[in-house]
């Protein structure tokens, strides 16, 4: 064994190195730390009248040359509360009358409809076409034998479809929390629906101008499988859907 040998004597003082970072801050620090400031323009968008810029121009949004019939629909005057004018959206299949609809009622709502109550479907109804695969089945635009600007509209028409689905789900399936959420809630979330509508048309006209429509490609269903997993916690949905999925579905198209 060999003998230990012994280590000089320390010389004091110790020399200073940098001040070590704290990894947490103390109660005190953190009751002083910036607060994350709100979304500057959620007042604007909060007070905004219902948009009929639902068509593409040659110089950006114009209004719809059906504007009007919108919202003269006999459907579109078939709800007496906003919950059940959503439970109408999502029980509408084809993606068109979904849109006029999710439009026809946010209307209706800056107008007085009451937000009321009604009982959501277990899911949206859907056109026959697309046809639904799952995401490893979807191919590439080079597999499928169209253009790259096609495909990517279509799929952004598909998120956009998914997302009013989601909006009026949110807003139907917790109605029977509106006083404890408040009418602010769901007129936030119809809102949302209605803005989603607005540029699920924008990507159908263009897709028809470019010689496609909505429902020539495959899609997947994912979105939606992840909303009916919080369909009993408002909390979750509020977490999954707008912060985590539809992010992640616009990120999947990069």
């Amino acid at each position: 064994m060999l003998p230990l040998r012994r280590l000089p004597p320390l010389s004091f003082p110790l020399p200073r190195g940098p001040t070590p970072r704290r990894l947490f801050a103390t109660a005190a620090s953190a009751s002083t730390a910036a607060s994350p400031l709100p979304w500057p323009g959620l007042h604007a968008w909060r007070r905004a009248p219902p948009s009929d810029l639902r068509t593409w121009g040659p110089h950006g949004p114009c209004a719809s040359p059906d504007a009007a019939d919108e919202s003269g629909s006999e459907e579109a005057s078939a709800g007496s509360s906003l919950a059940e004018m959503g439970a109408l959206v999502l029980s509408t299949a084809d993606p068109l009358s979904k849109a006029r609809l999710t439009h026809a009622a946010f209307s209706r709502l800056v107008a007085g409809l009451p937000v009321g109550m009604a009982e959501a479907p277990d899911h949206p109804a859907r056109p026959d076409k697309p046809i639904v695969v799952t995401q490893k089945e979807i191919t590439t635009h080079k597999q499928m034998g169209v253009p790259l600007n096609a495909y990517m509209l279509h799929m952004l028409a598909h998120v956009e479809l998914n997302a009013i689905d989601l909006a009026w789900d949110t807003v139907v399936r917790f109605s029977p929390l509106r006083d404890t959420l408040g009418d602010g809630f769901f007129v936030d979330f119809a809102r949302v629906a209605d803005d989603e509508s607005r540029h699920f048309r924008w990507y159908s006209q263009r897709l028809a101008e470019l010689g496609f429509s909505y429902g020539d490609m495959p899609v997947h269903n994912l979105l939606w499988r992840e909303c009916a997993k919080s369909s009993n916690d408002v909390s979750a949905r509020l977490a999954v859907i707008p912060l985590v999925q539809v992010p992640d579905h616009y990120l999947f198209l990069l």
